[in-house]
């Protein structure tokens, strides 16, 4: 199943993604695939750029690294403004869910 994805609910999932620690593009989208139970998937087309613009927002950073598998890899790291955004995406979410949730319950 493909679920299309609000906008801004991908940065959401990456900056949370990475609250655990640093972790390669490929991990990333693996490990938001696994939590979701495989409802969600992001493709790497949507993906890195979404990780470029979080880069340039200061949100996170990448270093080069090397993956489990022995290649060169960036690797991405949530920042000290990352995780004030991730709070603020969060607290944003919770209202628009709860308010989506009151629309559906009186339709």
């Amino acid at each position: 199943m493909k679920l299309d994805l609000l906008q801004g609910t991908l940065d959401l999932l990456i900056l949370r993604t990475l609250q655990t620690g640093p972790q390669h593009g490929w991990a990333v989208s693996e490990r938001i695939q696994q939590i979701s139970r495989d409802v969600l998937r992001v493709n790497q087309g949507s993906l890195y750029p979404a990780l470029h613009r979080l880069e340039h927002q200061g949100w996170i950073g990448a270093e080069w690294g090397v993956s489990e598998l022995g290649r060169r890899a960036r690797f991405y790291k949530l920042t000290a403004a990352g995780r004030k955004q991730l709070g603020v995406e969060t607290e944003s979410w919770a209202r628009l869910t709860v308010a989506i949730g009151r629309v559906l319950e009186q339709a």
